[in-house]
């Protein structure tokens, strides 16, 4: 007798919805860390993805920061890109066509240097085809205004998140800073001003000095520290913000292989981001769906949503 139909009841449930956002399976590739999607169509199957949230849009072309704006670290990378792209009406007309052409959810990362700014890029996109959703940049911490500062003052965020929610009806999805004394207070903050979800954590502030020459590495002097150096603290502040909101939670920072994105999930998240990891193996979000699928088959679970929150504390 075939043993096929005992194999397939061995496959888990992948799939996951995030604010009415449908993904085949809870891993996303983080916003910054993986172009727009055709960098790397010719390495990952796009399909393969969760969902991709692309590099930073804000409605007029930037150009970032002024080189070297990346160095490599123990532990990661401290990057001061500056949020460099190429407008909303670029990407809309140029980007967005090919990432149509595949079955993948896409959500934009979005920013201003001022609310209003936010406010116009959000109703831009709302009712583009192809946009799932919007994450809301209010915590990047290598520009000069706006950014970080929105993200570190409770009535700044909420300000900003609320007024974003006004324009659009796209699922809304705050990125927070890990740079607050209380993310829970944060987290609550977007809940009440209508985001669908949060994303957590962004970068951490870091600096790095040239020794010899005593002259800081980056152009930009501070830039942001990514990658498993700072996945420990990413663990512990998505298991604080899921304890405080009802709407889903997005982890991400330092995932590298699957038990990454496992601590995420039984810490509270419902989906994971893939990030740092992207630039060293372009395979890392593929390896993590097939580990964390592998994870659920040996624990005896039929969907990756038992594992959300399940973490056991005390004896």
């Amino acid at each position: 007798m075939s043993t096929a139909p005992q194999r397939m009841d061995r496959i888990p449930d992948m799939s996951v919805n995030i604010a009415g956002i449908h993904m085949r399976n809870p891993v996303m590739v983080a916003s910054g860390t993986f172009g727009y999607g055709p960098e790397y169509a010719d390495l990952v199957p796009l399909e393969s993805l969760g969902a991709i949230v692309v590099k930073g849009i804000h409605m007029r072309p930037w150009e970032g920061n002024s080189t070297p704006r990346i160095v490599e670290v123990a532990g990661g990378l401290v990057n001061a890109i500056g949020l460099q792209n190429p407008g909303a009406e670029k990407f809309i007309d140029e980007i967005m066509p090919f990432l149509r052409r595949h079955d993948v959810p896409v959500i934009v990362n979005i920013w201003g240097r001022t609310v209003a700014e936010y406010e116009e890029v959000a109703e831009r996109f709302d009712g583009v085809a192809g946009v799932s959703g919007l994450e809301v940049n209010i915590s990047c911490p290598n520009i000069k205004e706006g950014g970080i500062a929105f993200g570190t003052n409770v009535k700044s965020a909420s300000e900003v998140i609320g007024r974003v929610r006004a324009k659009t009806r796209l699922p809304l999805i705050p990125k927070l800073s890990p740079n607050v004394t209380d993310i829970g207070i944060f987290a609550r903050a977007a809940e009440d001003a209508g985001a669908d979800a949060v994303s957590l954590i962004n970068t951490l502030p870091a600096m790095v000095i040239d020794i010899e020459k005593r002259t800081p590495v980056l152009a930009n002097v501070v830039g942001g520290l990514s990658g498993p150096a700072i996945h420990p603290v990413a663990v512990k502040l998505v298991w604080e913000a899921a304890k405080a909101v009802r709407i889903p939670v997005i982890g991400m920072g330092g995932i590298a292989a699957p038990r990454d994105a496992i601590e995420f999930l039984v810490a509270g998240a419902s989906a994971v981001a893939v990030g740092t990891a992207n630039f060293t193996d372009p395979g890392t979000a593929a390896t993590v769906v097939a580990g964390i699928a592998d994870y659920l088959v040996s624990h005896g679970m039929k969907s990756v949503r038992e594992l959300t929150g399940s973490l056991r504390l005390g004896n």
